[in-house]
């Protein structure tokens, strides 16, 4: 029951700024309609009790499933076992995880459904398997980490340029959407068990990273079905449609919703069987408490997805396009709000402060990390609105000297921070970053005449998920010089 309260306690803290901000502006500059604003509040709370209830049983049932999972990995007696368990694993969980399950739907509705959610999940996915198990084969090749994410980040570089434009703001915010509240415990418990196979000097160094490596997959992906289709995804302009009523939305949705979270949850339960049935590892106790925390994840999730859809994503659309409409000087201004209250209120961003004190010794506080990332995610969403607002503005003009500088730093920082640093940039882009803040971005992006939906709508994501890679190792930079004057100034 504490735990429950634990992540009620979490959950609460990440969305009562949003609530609050969008109260605030309600109240001040925006007419928001009855109706609307009274399914904002029924879905926050959904979004809130489902949230909470997703990640309690995230804690009782998925977790084990992944440590489980993890030493049978550890177990496998070749190295082609090794690869294929782990490529199995990240397309498992990633179909589950509830940020994709919404962006999926969000490139749906922005393209017509020409591209279904359900494909592009299943894409994403089949990337994301894969890049976990070459980072797995990194680590046991023993392979330096900033050479496989400058060979990755090449790869994709040249991607770009044979791939249709469209797809790269969704190609982006597809890698930021994967590393979520589902699959980013089970791939950082993959890579600690990884790394602890190996063993050895560089076994701490090994343990982060794989995060980083997964998150590259949906670019990858992406970029190669819009090259291998060679799909064109003519502009889809449609009045955006709100939800009729207060309460009929939420009911009439629940029934395929939780049919829909069912169907994401079965190929991770179809492999934990699979291997259960194989080895036989768990107490009956231990088996129960996982099936109870499924159902709870099961449950949570349904909760989730309808108050983010019938209620939150309306919200964002609805301020997105009055204010565009009436405030468009105010726009700039209120990202950067938005991205500062977004990432200080990430209960896993407080966590990676905790982590980065810890490995270096208390030299850079958890303070001054948040800080650095509340500056870095703010400024991101701010010159989010600015690429919408201005024509001449595009994506790569950020993703390209972001992802560069970071790439080039990764040889003059300590390979600890490297590795933080890309499992960090999808800890910025949580729950309230793939709904409301990419709801915002899109109705922004509708309003505009010169912004296009599919270009600009999208990107908000990777934006957000690439400025902790950057500010990490610019703090890891700032380490290694102080540690370096300290040690001057001793000699």
């Amino acid at each position: 029951m504490q735990l429950l309260k634990d992540k009620f306690k979490e959950v609460l803290s990440s969305v009562m700024p949003i609530v609050a901000l969008v109260v605030i502006l309600a109240l001040t500059i925006v007419d928001v309609p009855g109706d609307v604003m009274a399914r904002f509040g029924i879905g926050s709370v959904l979004l809130i009790l489902g949230l909470t209830i997703f990640l309690f049983g995230v804690d009782i049932g998925m977790e084990p499933i992944g440590d489980y999972l993890g030493h049978s990995i550890i177990r496998a007696s070749s190295h082609f076992m090794v690869l294929l368990l782990t490529f199995l694993i990240g397309f498992s969980i990633t179909v589950a995880e509830p940020d994709l399950l919404i962006l999926g739907q969000q490139i749906s509705d922005a393209t017509g459904g020409a591209i279904g959610a359900q494909f592009i999940v299943f894409v994403v996915s089949i990337g994301v398997g894969i890049m976990i198990a070459l980072g797995v084969y990194r680590v046991m090749k023993d392979i330096a980490l900033k050479w496989f994410f400058l060979i990755v980040y090449g790869l994709i570089f040249i991607l770009t340029l044979f791939a249709d434009s469209t797809f790269l703001a969704m190609a982006f915010d597809a890698s930021g959407a994967t590393t979520g509240a589902l699959t980013t415990p089970f791939i950082l418990a993959l890579g600690a068990s990884v790394s602890s196979r190996k063993g050895g000097k560089g076994a701490e160094d090994d343990s982060f990273g794989l995060v980083g490596a997964m998150s590259t997959g949906p670019i990858i992906a992406v970029l190669l079905m819009a090259i291998i289709q060679q799909t064109k995804i003519q502009d889809f302009s449609q009045e955006y449609q709100y939800a009729k009523g207060i309460f009929a939305p939420f009911i009439r949705n629940m029934k395929h919703t939780f049919q829909e979270s069912l169907f994401a949850l079965i190929p991770i339960l179809i492999l934990f069987a699979i291997v259960y049935l194989i080895q036989k590892r768990l107490s009956q106790m231990e088996l129960i408490r996982i099936m109870v925390g499924i159902v709870y994840v099961l449950i949570g999730l349904t909760l989730f997805l309808v108050g983010v859809n019938q209620g939150f994503m309306d919200m964002g659309r609805y301020l997105a396009t009055e204010l565009a409409t009436n405030y468009q000087s105010l726009l700039p201004w209120i990202g950067l709000v938005m991205g500062l209250v977004v990432v200080l209120a990430e209960p896993a961003v407080h966590v990676l402060g905790d982590q980065v004190e810890e490995v270096t010794g208390g030299h850079i506080p958890n303070k001054l990390l948040l800080f650095a990332l509340s500056i870095g995610v703010g400024l991101a969403v701010a010159l989010s609105m600015v690429r919408i607002m201005v024509p001449s503005v595009e994506l790569w003009h950020f993703l390209l000297p972001g992802f560069g500088l970071s790439i080039l730093l990764s040889f003059f920082v300590p390979n600890l921070f490297t590795g933080i640093a890309f499992d960090a940039g999808g800890v910025a882009s949580g729950p309230m970053t793939a709904t409301f803040i990419l709801a915002f971005a899109q109705g922004v992006a509708a309003t505009l005449p010169q912004a296009d939906v599919l270009v600009d709508g999208f990107g908000i994501i990777a934006t957000v998920a690439m400025a902790p890679v950057l500010m990490i190792q610019l703090i890891g930079l700032f380490y290694k010089l102080r540690v370096k004057n300290n040690q001057a100034l001793d000699e």
